[in-house]
């Protein structure tokens, strides 16, 4: 088989040291829907060497319009499971972990010994377990929303956390994807930037923390946030 990373290879940035640094990667991605489907098939296809995929649930036909690596024959199968086989299909290269649990359940022990996390949940109970078992193993987290057109982006890491951005947050049901619903294209846009973001730690370029970038579905524009921690205001 001729090299699949031939035209990435030549990329200023990459070239053999970077993708040797993907090659040898641990990346997990909690949450296998609308944003995860996406951001897994960009990283299995760029040549990450590992994809932990962690989600608890089976694929549902609501989930069809926006969960791109499910068709039909996937419908009551655990997403991990089905995910597992799409990726195995096209890019073969990429170990893929399936973890059928929420993170909560096994918290820090699944995420060690990743290089990056990316959140792909669409509840704030989940977002905070992510955002706690990230930060407690030291791992740089991709996050990434969307509701109805409109998706947000963002790294946290050193600088900023998730409750900097977002605190007390509660969990509203209609925060969700099926209380306030999502259109396919925009949980896209989104997951493909959140795979973006993942490359750009990888490989040691400049990534999005300090800043929060929402983008518009309909317009296909984004618009930039500075954000800030807040640990000076708590001490």
């Amino acid at each position: 088989m001729s090299d699949p990373f031939l035209r990435q290879r030549i990329v200023p940035g990459i070239g053999d040291e970077g993708q040797a640094r993907l090659r040898g990667a641990r990346v997990a991605i909690v949450g296998v829907g609308g944003l995860g489907c996406p951001a897994a098939q960009y990283l299995a296809a760029a040549g990450v060497g590992s994809l932990t995929l962690i989600d608890s649930d089976s694929v549902q036909t609501s989930n069809l319009h926006r969960q791109i690596l499910f068709g039909t024959p996937d419908v009551g199968r655990p997403k991990v499971e089905a995910a597992a086989d799409s990726l195995a299909a096209s890019s073969p290269w990429c170990e893929v972990v399936p973890v059928r649990e929420r993170l909560a359940d096994g918290g820090v022990d699944l995420l060690a010994d990743h290089d990056v996390v990316l959140d792909a949940t669409d509840s704030w109970v989940s977002r905070r377990d992510v955002a706690r078992a990230a930060s407690a193993v030291g791992a740089p987290l991709v996050w990434g929303a969307v509701q109805g057109w409109h998706g947000q982006l963002t790294v946290f890491d050193r600088a900023v956390a998730l409750d900097d951005v977002f605190p007390d947050r509660g969990d509203d049901p209609l925060d969700g994807c099926e209380g306030q619903g999502a259109v396919g294209v925009t949980c896209g846009l989104v997951g493909v930037a959140m795979a973006g973001q993942a490359m750009a730690v990888l490989l040691g370029l400049g990534t999005l923390e300090g800043t929060l970038n929402v983008v518009d579905g309909r317009t296909g524009r984004w618009r930039e946030a500075p954000l800030r921690s807040r640990a000076g205001a708590r001490a």
